[in-house]
This record gives structure tokens, C-alpha cells and sequence, in this order.
């Protein structure tokens, strides 16, 4: 049996949400600084070359990399032997992000009611929150602050099992190519196929939490993850959707067991601010 206190977990919620506001994951940075120096257009290079310098003035003056601090979301990996003292995992989780987002200087940016959108809760909360209940000791917490200029970009689709692979490519390669301009690509892209309407829809959130350097194990996806690749990136929209090569720095298909009747698929767009990390206790 594992013990963690509610506090802890407020604390390193709190640190993590200020850390992946204000420094981009290591893979993403590699990336970025070896598609400034591959973009042959003068423009897009020198967009990359303002996004790289951006990058570095973020992490050097602790400030946030992007105006758009993002909603909070949240993976929450919860063993079965694990027991939260002095309160509970969720207020634990929810009042790391009010203290990163209040005394870190992040834009608060969650409206309480979706339609109104007449009071703001002045603490970025509520966040969203998802838990996963697994056999053990684990208590894993993977946190995405997701700017939504790129989730408004995002689409789902309830495909017919006739759509076929080529079906699936033509929806995930327009809704890159509608939604790339407005996500300022370079964007990273997480795809879900499979599941049900919702399960498809948090593959692709989860898919945006694998870095770059890695890919999918089967074949047939890898291979599909290699020519979306290459048809965005021959797309000719490039940074900013100024033109240019460099459109998408990376896409990762998860998938799930699905119904004979269906093929969900879904698209989750991200630009290259793709602020993630993970606390384990």
C-alpha cells in the first residue's frame, strides 16, 4: 500500500503547470531547431528562427512561451493500492492548477459557463480531468496545458467501415491541411481511430503526449503516420500558414478495438507549443 498526501500532489501539479508553460519538451525542441536550419524558404525560416528565439527568451525569463497558457488537462494513472491522505485526488489536482495559474502570472482562460461566458473563474480551473484505474502502487499524473487556437481545429468523425483506410487518410489530412493556418504550424497532431465516439477523441489527446522520437509499432499505422507526414509537409503551408515545408513537426495514431458497424476517427490539432509533462509518485 502506497500513501501520498494531497499536498504533494498540489505541489508537483503546480510546479509541472508553470514548467511545461514556460519550457518545451526536449524532443520538440530538437525538432524545432533542426527545421529552422532544414526550411529552405526564407520566410518560414525566418518565422522558425522568431519561434526559436521565443522559445529560448520563455525559459530563460521564466515566462510563459505563448500568451495562450492553456486549459488544463489531465491523465490520471490510479493504482489500486495507492490511498491519498488529507484529502482527495481531485481537489489535490484542482488546487495545483488555481496556485500554478494565480501565482505563476499564467492567463487565466476558463470561462464558468460555456454559453453566457459572462464570468471568468479567475483561476483557470476547472481542469479536465481523466482517470485511468490500474493494479498497483502506481499514481502517474501526465498534464497538458491545451491552447485552444489549435483545439478549435480539432474534428471527429463517425466513419462508415467502408471509408476504408483511404477514407481515414482523406479526413485526417484535410482536417490537418483546413486547421493548420489557424493552429500556427508547425502543429503536432495526435489521431484516434477506433473505440466509440468519446474513446476516439481521447486517443487523439493522448496521442499528443508521445514525444517525437517515437512511433507507432504496427506497420500499417506507421506507415500511415509517415505519409500524412509527408503529404502535410508537401502541403506548401508552412509556419504560420506563410508558406514553407515545415507545416507538421510529428503525428502518432493510437488506436482501440472498435464495433463492426463503426470506425470513429478523430483528430486532435495542437501547434508546436505542445506543453506536456508527467509527475509519478
Amino acid at each position: 500500500m502506497k500513501i501520498v498526501q494531497a499536498k504533494d500532489i498540489t505541489q508537483k501539479v503546480a510546479q509541472l503547470c508553470v514548467e511545461i508553460n514556460t519550457k518545451l519538451a526536449d524532443d520538440i525542441d530538437s525538432v524545432l531547431k533542426k527545421e529552422e536550419d532544414n526550411e529552405p524558404y526564407s520566410l518560414a525560416k525566418n518565422i522558425l528562427s522568431v519561434i526559436n528565439e521565443n522559445r529560448a527568451l520563455a525559459l530563460n525569463a521564466k515566462r510563459p512561451i505563448c500568451q495562450d497558457t492553456g486549459m488544463v488537462v489531465a491523465f490520471v494513472k490510479y493504482g489500486q493500492d495507492v490511498v491519498i491522505k488529507d484529502g482527495s485526488i481531485e481537489q489535490a489536482i484542482q488546487e495545483g492548477v488555481r496556485q500554478a495559474y494565480c501565482q505563476g502570472y499564467m492567463r487565466k482562460s476558463v470561462v464558468e459557463d460555456p454559453l453566457l461566458r459572462d464570468k471568468n473563474t479567475q483561476d483557470n480551473t476547472p481542469a479536465v480531468i481523466h482517470y485511468q484505474v490500474v493494479p498497483g502502487e502506481v499514481l502517474q499524473i501526465s498534464i497538458m496545458a491545451k491552447g485552444f487556437g489549435s483545439e478549435n481545429t480539432s474534428a471527429l468523425k463517425m466513419m462508415k467501415p467502408s471509408d476504408g483506410i483511404e477514407g481515414v487518410k482523406q479526413f485526417i489530412f484535410d482536417t490537418i491541411r483546413k486547421g493548420a493556418p489557424n493552429a500556427c504550424a508547425p502543429i503536432i497532431a495526435g489521431v484516434g481511430i477506433g473505440g466509440d465516439f468519446e474513446e476516439a477523441a481521447l486517443l487523439a489527446k493522448k496521442a499528443l503526449f508521445i514525444p517525437l522520437d517515437q512511433h507507432q509499432q504496427k506497420p500499417h499505422l506507421y506507415s500511415l503516420e509517415k505519409e500524412l507526414m509527408q503529404s502535410v509537409n508537401k502541403s506548401g503551408i508552412g509556419p504560420m500558414g506563410m508558406g514553407g515545408k515545415t507545416t507538421m513537426l510529428g503525428i502518432h495514431i493510437l488506436d482501440y478495438p472498435t464495433h463492426i458497424a463503426g470506425l470513429p476517427v478523430a483528430v486532435n490539432i495542437c501547434c508546436y507549443v505542445d506543453r506536456r509533462g508527467t509527475v509519478v509518485f
